[in-house]
């Protein structure tokens, strides 16, 4: 038997926003592969080879930390960032720097967070990133 990963669901109060959010930061249109009540909104397709991600309306708010998120590859941490914040996320303020690469912590519109994360080049070499953070794990110097 095999299994695949075919979409997450998001829990939320406007999925319509959030759709709008996900499908501008992943460059994946938003579909309507449900009954158009506002209920529900998807971004991708069953069709895709990729996961979608479909967002429903529920009546509690968020509570507490979001126990699963996305981790969101970007060419470049600060465009990242930039790209966050004009769609209507926010970041966190925390930020990770490995030899691997970078990740800054953030939040969409409804406060779900996610990463997004620049690798580095084969070398090594850091994104030449200057946006302030705590750095949890500080580059080793060379």
């Amino acid at each position: 038997m095999t299994n695949r990963l075919v979409g997450i669901t998001i829990d939320c109060a406007d999925p319509a926003r959030l759709a709008s959010f996900w499908s501008a930061m992943l460059n994946v249109a938003v579909t309507d592969e449900h009954s158009g009540d506002g209920e529900w909104a998807t971004v991708g397709s069953r069709r895709d080879a990729r996961p979608r991600l479909t967002f429903q309306r529920v009546p509690e708010p968020k509570t507490g930390k979001t126990r699963i998120h996305l981790d969101i590859q970007v060419d470049a941490i600060d465009a990242g960032h930039q790209q966050v914040a004009a769609l209507g996320g926010r970041w966190s303020g925390i930020r990770h720097d490995y030899d691997e690469g970078s990740v800054l912590v953030m939040h969409d519109p409804e406060g779900n967070e996610f990463c997004i994360v620049e690798y580095f080049d084969q070398h090594g070499q850091p994104p030449g990133s200057t946006l302030p953070g705590q750095r949890q794990s500080p580059r080793p110097s060379t």
